[in-house]
């Protein structure tokens, strides 16, 4: 590599890509340290024009995925998986059991046989004309097995975030940025979902935009299990990490909502009816007021006489405008969502009580010829709150993995790639990533999403194409192997290959 130091900006885009860390910026001018494999990042977010590259490589290239690096010896690639060890590429990892990921493989989206290994550090299938690096065969309650694994390198892939929060984070369709040198697009604020607000990072759009690699870079260190830093436009601030309770604009979240406003009042309307002669329920999705609400009248709590601002849904029942204010609302004043009262029905002595689905902002109000005067919760009222906040669920950051493995990737399990497209969605071939089951989509090809929590930390890894490396599994039986053109001549026996097991 030729480096034209002149041309150099300072910017320091190469030092965030750099895969190896071999690239540092001071002073306005760039330098390289050893361990430099080529793989033409750099040049890729460069936008000066400072790094040139020659066709010819002096050192040994890895053919294990599109990029090629050119490795010296003793060095990683840019993936870290592959190292030069004696002037030969070998795969810097070793095939892990079934066993060892079982631990991530509870719950209730587990279904079809597992797989009899996993395909964390088994290698890729590049050039993909060639057979699996591992095709095991063995015995599975009595049942001839065979298991095809690899690390496949899936460039179309993206990331979507549930954040469990009734916060408001801004205007659906809005544009995601990290805050890496500057803001750099990586997705969208999705729809919201039930009391949980959803984040779409990353997918073949952004991945090849001039974004693409610090795109990758942000969701790698998020299915890795790190904290990201990702800013909404024109909205919230957020700090995000799987497993972890978001934390927007500062503030970690707390409580995810039982429900919505209505939902809310459906589920605890007799603590409703005892804590004040009106309750309203602020929330982004569905506004209740109780005592015209079904549930409200269903117990003959008598209309309050107290009125809402909002488009009405139904009995009791209101959109408003959604924002940063109560429950995910445009409301910053509990009183600003009253629109008239009647005062010839809600009477002087007579109580308001104000809160948002999961208790953490409330006002109780007393009626008296004034106006809505401030007061103490009373003991009914902290009852219902306290029974309110016992049952949110604490708020939590998932994510699910979204890909595709009905490509070229198919060539390492059989000579006839339709044919396992076809067993797939028949069911005769169980698809895992990393042993995890993930739901294949219907219709054409073999897309799925896998819960990202169900695969080891660190068993998903980049390329600097970028491109997503994964571990997939397919298991069947040997006769469907047979039938879908499997290649027989690859087979070995399950021992055979935990004999060679290393690391």
């Amino acid at each position: 590599m030729n480096i034209r130091v002149e041309n150099c900006s300072g910017c320091g885009l190469c030092t965030e890509v750099c895969p190896l860390g071999v690239l540092s910026v001071k002073d306005k001018e760039v330098s390289l340290s050893d361990g430099c494999v080529e793989c033409r990042t750099c040049h890729k977010v460069c936008p000066s024009k400072v790094f040139e590259f020659e066709d010819a490589r002096q050192n040994p290239v890895c053919t294990s995925c599109p990029v090629m690096c050119a490795i010296p010896e003793g060095g990683l690639g840019a993936c870290h998986r592959y190292k030069n060890i004696g002037g030969e590429i070998k795969r810097n990892a070793r095939l892990v059991t079934i066993d060892e990921v079982r631990q991530y493989l509870t719950g209730p989206n587990q279904g079809g046989p597992e797989p009899l290994i996993t395909g964390i550090g088994s290698g890729t299938t590049y050039p993909d004309f060639r057979p699996s690096p591992v095709i095991v065969s063995g015995v599975r309650d009595g049942i001839n097995m065979v298991t095809v694994v690899t690390e496949a390198p899936l460039s179309y892939s993206g990331l979507k975030l549930k954040l469990d929060t009734d916060h408001y984070l801004g205007i659906e369709g809005k544009r995601i940025f990290t805050r890496i040198k500057g803001r750099r697009h990586v997705g969208h604020l999705c729809t919201e979902e039930y009391g949980s607000k959803i984040l779409s990072l990353g997918g073949v759009n952004i991945l090849t935009s001039k974004h693409g690699l610090f795109a990758a870079r942000i969701m790698r260190e998020i299915v890795s299990g790190k904290d990201a830093l990702l800013s909404i436009e024109d909205g919230a601030q957020l700090k995000v990490r799987i497993g972890a309770p978001p934390e927007i604009d500062g503030v970690f979240q707390n409580r995810m909502r039982v429900g919505c406003g209505s939902a809310t009042t459906g589920l605890f309307a007799p603590y409703m009816a005892d804590a004040a002669d009106e309750v309203v329920v602020l929330d982004g999705h569905i506004t209740a007021l109780f005592t015209e609400h079904p549930c409200g009248r269903y117990i003959k709590k008598p209309r309050s006489g107290i009125f809402i601002k909002g488009q009405k849904s139904t009995e009791g029942r209101y959109f408003l405008e959604k924002g940063d204010g109560w429950g995910g609302t445009a409301v910053h004043s509990p009183l600003e969502v009253i629109e008239r009262v009647d005062r010839s029905v809600f009477r002087p002595g007579m109580t308001l009580l104000v809160t948002e689905t999961t208790g953490e902002k409330t006002a109780f109000f007393r009626m008296q010829e004034e106006g809505f005067i401030a007061s103490e919760l009373p003991e009914k009222a902290k009852a219902f709150l306290d029974v309110l906040k016992d049952s949110c669920e604490a708020t939590r950051v998932s994510g699910i993995f979204a890909a595709g493995v009905g490509g070229s990737a198919r060539a390492g399990v059989t000579k006839n790639p339709i044919r396992l497209t076809r067993a797939v969605h028949r069911g005769e071939v169980t698809v895992t990533v990393g042993g995890a089951k993930p739901f294949i989509l219907p219709g054409g090809g073999i897309n799925f999403i896998v819960d990202v929590e169900k695969i080891r930390f660190g068993s998903i890894y980049t390329s600097p194409t970028p491109s997503f490396i994964l571990p997939i599994e397919y298991t069947m039986t040997y006769e469907t192997f047979r039938s879908i053109g499997g290649h027989l001549e690859a087979l070995r026996p399950l021992e055979e290959v935990l004999s060679e097991k290393v690391g």
